[in-house]
């Protein structure tokens, strides 16, 4: 069972990296920009980790990982910020290559405020419980900022993406957090979060991992455009000028 952590990152990559070869994909040739995204991604994501941890709101069952440890976490944690988000951009790029997920600007923007408001409002609500108030507001925060200020062609997009994405995620994150096996792969400190959950998922996860997956869009489509120049991926989503696709 040590190395039930281990598998989970490698079998949610797999699939997507072997794909990323095909003829009609390709997404080998954006290989450097996503992890150049997914490396500045997970350096925040690793201190919140990190931190998290340290003090006690979350902590990890030593029977389900190898035991090889950077900065009190398991390897298999720094690794789930590389393989998750390469599997959740790779699906974003399929979908939007093949299937037209354009959302009209008024809706994502009704769609974007109400969001953005809710979250940070439960977080302010519930601030005396960290990781809801660190994830809800900071995620409010971001979606507000991608959509107002950066003013992205592709929130919408991203919405309907991850919708799509939450089923392998309550595979996944099921696994992680205790469901058909016997023990939790990754403990919560229930004191800290809403105790709301799906299956054995704390609420705060959904939103934890779209926070990761719009900052490792945003930063992976800003590489590729920038490495690659005027292709087809991002001439499809141009807006007005002034917009970040």
């Amino acid at each position: 069972m040590r190395y039930l952590y281990m598998g989970v990152d490698f079998g949610t990559i797999i699939i997507p990296l072997i794909f990323s070869f095909h003829k009609k994909i390709r997404f080998n040739k954006y290989f450097l920009s996503f992890y150049r995204a997914a490396f500045l991604v997970a350096l925040v994501f690793l201190l919140w980790d990190a931190t998290f941890t340290k003090i006690g709101i979350w902590s990890f069952n030593d029977q389900y990982v190898i035991g090889f440890y950077i900065l009190g976490l398991p390897i298999e944690e720094i690794l789930f910020f590389f393989c998750i988000p390469f599997s959740c951009v790779f699906t974003y790029f399929c979908l939007d290559r093949f299937y037209n997920l354009k959302w009209r600007r008024n809706v994502e923007n009704i769609c974007c405020i109400v969001l953005s408001i809710g979250l940070i409002i439960v977080g302010l609500i519930f601030l005396h419980k960290r990781y809801t108030s660190v994830t809800f507001i900071s995620t409010g925060i971001i979606c507000f900022a991608l959509q107002f200020i950066f003013r992205v062609a592709w929130f919408g997009k991203a919405v309907t993406v991850y919708a799509i994405l939450l089923i392998p995620f309550l595979i996944v994150n099921g696994v992680l957090t205790g469901t058909g096996i016997p023990d939790a792969v990754v403990y919560y400190n229930n004191a800290e979060n809403l105790n709301l959950r799906i299956l054995t998922i704390p609420i705060e996860d959904v939103f934890y991992g779209f926070e990761m997956f719009l900052l490792n869009l945003l930063l992976f489509k800003y590489f590729a455009k920038m490495e690659m120049g005027n292709i087809q991926f991002f001439n499809k989503e141009r807006q007005s000028s002034g917009s970040l696709s």
